[in-house]
């Protein structure tokens, strides 16, 4: 499957708004630009100070036809987003003056929008850290009903086509959750196996993996990823799962057969959970290095509503693939 043009495709047919924070930002507004233009969104809103939004896209050649520009300080519904942000964080100490100050931050400002239904859509990152994308996210919008863990996952594709859903697979997490708990790795089975859904458009297979198969090593790491799959059994989940699996018991039919035999994924897995960002991390590069895959991402998962994180170092193309993808989640 070609994963960016069906992104794209995507995106075009659901028309969604989307939100950019970093309005000030070169790479931001020339992404901007191509998704009004390419009809890749149906609405581009720049956040910042007016006068810099604007001076920053006139040095970046960029003419800001169609897409909107919004300075939170001084919005005129500055007040009513601050006692949307007081009434979610009061029980953490927020007061209302608090409130007002921080609400004037961009990331916060957007993931407002989305909460509130004004945007469909947030992306950042290209100026901001992840750590601050997903505070902006976890505070204003929150996780999926039922979770509590905001985790991400990388589309690997353009490997052999009897791999995953033709050629694709998921891989979670490989950037933001260092050593999940069992109730961590739990919730990102979940996540994984919707973004499997929206993705791939396949029916999640999914496959949390260790160095060891059915209990074949004892340690610490292995007990992890098995509570983990007990407690993914207790949620119920409508997607078919198995644990804890070494890669190649996951993958490969045969080995699948004589390390688990009736293992319900039958080697047939398109989603791999990884016990650790070490072991992610480090899973997806091999695979995009050695064997010469395409990974997009890393795309936020696990959020109630569609958002996504940029590396610093991405380009125009970058952030509009990432912007895609994301609209592409939108309902």
């Amino acid at each position: 499957m070609d994963f960016v043009k069906e992104m794209f495709e995507k995106a075009k047919k659901l028309e969604k708004r989307l939100v950019l924070p970093e309005g000030t930002e070169s790479r931001t507004i020339r992404a901007a630009r191509r998704l009004a233009d390419e009809g890749l969104a149906a609405e581009v809103t720049l956040l910042g100070p007016d006068a810099a939004v604007r001076d920053a896209a006139a040095k970046a050649g960029v003419k800001l036809d169609g897409i909107a520009v919004t300075d939170p300080a001084y919005s005129a519904i500055l007040d009513a987003y601050a006692g949307v942000f007081y009434e979610l964080r009061k029980h953490k100490g927020m007061t209302a003056e608090q409130a007002k100050i921080d609400m004037a931050d961009p990331l916060r400002w957007g993931a407002m929008m989305v909460h509130q239904g004004a945007a469909d859509a947030m992306v950042a990152g290209a100026e901001n850290t992840t750590g601050d994308v997903l505070r902006a996210g976890l505070t204003i919008i929150g996780t999926v009903p039922g979770l509590k863990t905001a985790s991400s996952c990388f589309v690997m594709a353009g490997m052999d086509q009897g791999w995953g859903k033709e050629g694709c697979l998921i891989f979670s997490d490989c950037a933001v959750v260092p050593d999940p708990s069992a109730e961590q790795l739990a919730d990102i089975a979940c996540s994984a196996a919707q973004s499997c859904r929206e993705f791939l458009g396949a029916e999640p297979v999914v496959a949390l993996m260790s160095f060891s198969t059915k209990g074949s090593a004892k340690h610490d790491y292995v007990a992890k990823v098995q509570n983990a799959v007990e407690l993914l059994r207790g949620k119920n989940p409508d997607f078919v799962f198995d644990g804890e699996l070494q890669a190649d018991a996951a993958l490969v039919p045969s080995v699948t057969e004589k390390k688990a035999p009736g293992s319900p994924v039958k080697g047939r897995v398109n989603t791999l959970i990884f016990p650790d960002l070490g072991s992610g991390n480090i899973g997806y590069k091999l695979v995009q290095r050695l064997g010469r895959a395409e990974a997009f991402g890393p795309f936020l998962q696990g959020f109630a509503k569609p958002i996504s994180d940029l590396s610093r170092g991405a380009s125009v193309d970058d952030i509009v693939v990432t912007c895609a993808v994301t609209l592409s989640r939108a309902k």
